[in-house]
């Protein structure tokens, strides 16, 4: 048994609960909905320094994970990855203390893995043996390969333009893929008619076990800093997932007595041909309308209207946080930059972070003093026309 303390799947729009041990998508008003834990039971049996002496990999924190049984976890050794300082490119765009969480060494080559192992992990504890979901792309393909690795049946629909490598990913895990032409939004419309009583959808946000793989990230940050926080995290945001996730991985270390009340101030990092957050953010509202003409090199940020609008907002609002658009030119400028400075090709979603990271710098939105996290959650390698020779 892994003694999780998840006790129960509630809705954070009208509050609902629903018991976390039979199979949900979104609640009946329409939101997603979190898994929430015991977090008291769990502050009497669990700390910090007994997390330590555990292997290096995301299950590290596995009471705090919805996995009951660990005969059902699905692993390929996900999680613990590096936070490399970049003081070079830090120097350079006046950020000296900036830090970088290089997700490319994640099987799969992408953060997805993380959400991925988590989310097939729960499904074959539930009983659930073939799930489906639309992807711009790494999604997808980290699905299909754990759903093989647990031996679950897998769907994915994808747009056309996804890098290429991941549709291999999909075929070398014997998934069923379903080439789309348009966007993410088309893809979930394909997949909204394939499932039903056998066929489980999980697409983004619309179960609730993916965000809990994200939110490692947020964990390992912090005791990667020795348990403390730093002042920013900027965050490539499509879906929004790995944000919420993160948001709600300080909330339960706050609620744990593991870190103190100061939270990151957390940003959300989008392009300007698809900025649905940026411009919601800016009006202060709640709620992102739908973006026209999405495009950007970034592909998988690429999500013209995402389900969890309410959720980014709010961890953003909750932190002091922003939100900012990038433009394709500047941040593959700045992904060639970091490179030659560090040694680490970015993915272009990680390279966003670095301009954003330079343009808040530069409107005094950033300090030079504080410390600052970019999160690259994929390796360059799968997207090898981001840089010309």
């Amino acid at each position: 048994m892994t003694a999780s303390y998840l006790a129960v799947l509630e809705c954070p729009r009208c509050g609902t609960r629903y018991d976390a041990d039979q199979p949900r998508n979104l609640c009946t008003c329409g939101s997603p909905l979190l898994a929430r834990y015991d977090l008291a039971a769990a502050r009497g049996a669990l700390d910090p320094a007994t997390i330590a002496t555990r292997a290096a990999d995301l299950w590290r924190y596995r009471e705090l994970l919805p996995v009951r049984d660990a005969a059902h976890i699905a692993t390929l050794g996900e999680g613990w990855t590096p936070l490399l300082p970049a003081a070079r490119y830090g120097a350079r765009i006046g950020v000296p203390r900036l830090l970088v969480k290089d997700e490319g060494l994640v099987p799969t080559g992408s953060f997805k893995a993380r959400g991925a192992a988590v989310g097939v992990s729960r499904a074959r504890e539930l009983g659930i043996q073939h799930v489906a979901m639309p992807t711009n792309g790494n999604a997808g393909a980290a699905w299909a390969l754990y759903a093989a690795r647990a031996g679950l049946r897998a769907t994915v629909a994808m747009p056309a333009a996804a890098p290429a490598i991941t549709r291999k990913e999909c075929a070398v895990a014997g998934a069923e893929l379903h080439i789309v032409d348009g966007l993410i939004g088309d893809a979930g419309r394909l997949i909204a008619g394939l499932v039903g009583d056998k066929v489980f959808d999980v697409s983004t946000l619309k179960e609730p076990y993916r965000l809990e793989g994200k939110k490692t990230m947020g964990y390992e940050i912090v005791e990667q800093l020795g348990w403390r926080v730093p002042d920013v995290i900027l965050y490539p945001t499509g879906g929004g997932v790995g944000l919420i996730g993160i948001h709600k991985a300080l909330g339960e270390l706050r609620e744990l007595g593991w870190i103190g009340d100061k939270l990151p101030r957390l940003v959300a990092v989008q392009s300007t041909g698809c900025a649905p957050i940026v411009a919601a953010f800016t009006a202060g509202a709640r709620r992102a309308e739908p973006w026209p003409d999405a495009h950007t090199v970034a592909f998988g940020i690429t999500v013209p209207a995402p389900l969890g609008d309410e959720l980014i907002l709010d961890a953003l609002y909750a932190t002091g946080g922003t939100a900012i658009a990038v433009d394709d030119t500047d941040l593959l400028a700045d992904l060639r930059a970091f490179g030659a400075d560090e040694g680490l090709w970015l993915c272009p979603e990680g390279a966003a972070c670095l301009t954003a990271a330079r343009a808040l710098r530069a409107s005094g939105w950033l300090g030079e003093d504080e410390e600052v996290v970019v999160l690259n959650t994929g390796t360059g390698l799968k997207y090898p026309d981001s840089v010309e020779e």
